[in-house]
């Protein structure tokens, strides 16, 4: 079964001596899009080099799991949280070598959520451009500073040239950095994730796969430079 710690030692994964780096993908806000964004990075992170990736779903509607059953690449792994819990998960991949872990969470501000988020090292918060989502992102903000931890923002399903994400940036960058690449709303990603792949392993040369080329090479910089 894929979806083991055992398959990261299976594949050969060996430890080089680096830490495990840990990218934790929250919002209070459903439907920003968390599931299609680590999806894409760990791909993405993984194409630009960032190897072995591994994945876990802390959401109990289990898309990013779905995704996962129907894919047929064996990379990034999806990783199931042990009985010890998470921190015990995280050791445990470090152990196996892996360098990079997204975890995708459910939107909502809970206690487990907030254990989840005091494990990153990089908190990055997707936000839709409308005024439903600006308004929620300061509970995820003041989860996130509570926990001292660093945050990244990203405009994700934005349209372009619209006042809505204009007005966007402006409100989140008063809360913290803000990724200077927009994630539009494009068919390709919902497209890709209906069968397990990305949408840059579609179309590498589509416009939705330089989005994210750029963002995780952003990432990858914001994420040399924290660490927990």
């Amino acid at each position: 079964m894929k979806e083991s710690l055992l398959a990261c030692k299976q594949a050969g994964f060996q430890a080089e001596g680096r830490a495990l780096k840990t990218i934790v993908v929250a919002s209070q806000k459903g439907g920003v899009g968390k599931t299609t964004l680590t999806g894409h990075l760990a791909v993405e992170a993984e194409r630009q080099g960032m190897a072995p990736v591994a994945m876990i779903d802390t959401d109990p509607q289990a898309n990013l799991s779905g995704w996962f059953g129907v894919r047929e690449a064996e990379t990034p792994v999806l990783v199931r949280v042990l009985p010890e819990g998470l921190r015990a998960t995280l050791a445990a991949l470090e152990d196996a070598g892996i360098a990079l872990c997204l975890i995708d969470t459910p939107p909502a501000i809970t206690e487990s959520i907030a254990a989840t988020v005091a494990e990153a090292d990089l908190v990055l918060i997707p936000a839709k451009p409308s005024p439903h989502d600006l308004r929620a992102v300061g509970a995820t903000v003041d989860l996130v500073e509570g926990a001292k931890k660093s945050m990244v923002f990203v405009v994700n399903q934005a349209v372009t040239r619209s006042k809505l994400k204009v007005d966007a940036v402006r409100a989140l960058s008063q809360h913290g950095p803000l990724a200077p690449v927009d994630v539009h709303n494009r068919v390709d990603f919902a497209a890709s994730m209906t069968d397990g792949r990305t949408a840059c392993e579609v179309d590498a040369k589509s416009p939705a796969a330089d989005e994210i080329a750029q963002l995780w090479a952003y990432i990858a910089t914001r994420l040399a430079r924290v660490s927990k």
